[in-house]
């Protein structure tokens, strides 16, 4: 059984700072692409940022510059420093896992989401 368990969401003023973890526990063989997504009240989830098991990384152009997507492959897990937040990064954030486990089935798995909320 394998889980992704977030952590590191909460309030914070507009201009702050957060980190985000997605830790993936369970049997794994190895972990391919790893992401975060968000989803904001009444809109659909949207990407933010991509991370490929080498460390190739893409962002979503609403928050190039602010934040950093990074893995450490050695504990299975995933993070996402936010700076510079606006009220507008308001929202569930949702890590996203691209893994393959120990008999070679490929599969996708999604965490629980923590809640980021940006406000003064």
């Amino acid at each position: 059984q394998v889980q992704l368990v977030e952590s590191g969401g909460g309030l914070v003023q507009p201009g702050g700072s957060l980190r985000l973890s997605c830790a993936a526990s369970g049997s794994i063989f190895t972990i391919n692409d790893m992401a975060w997504y968000r989803q904001a009240p009444g809109k659909q989830r949207e990407l933010v940022a991509t991370i490929s098991s080498a460390g190739s990384t893409n962002y979503a152009d609403s928050v190039k510059g602010r934040f950093t997507i990074d893995r450490d492959n050695a504990k299975n897990t995933l993070y996402l420093q936010m700076s510079s937040l606006r009220p507008e990064d308001t929202a569930v954030y949702y890590c996203n896992a691209d893994l393959i486990l120990p008999n070679m089935l490929r599969n996708v798995y999604w965490g629980q989401g923590t809640q980021v909320t940006v406000s003064s």
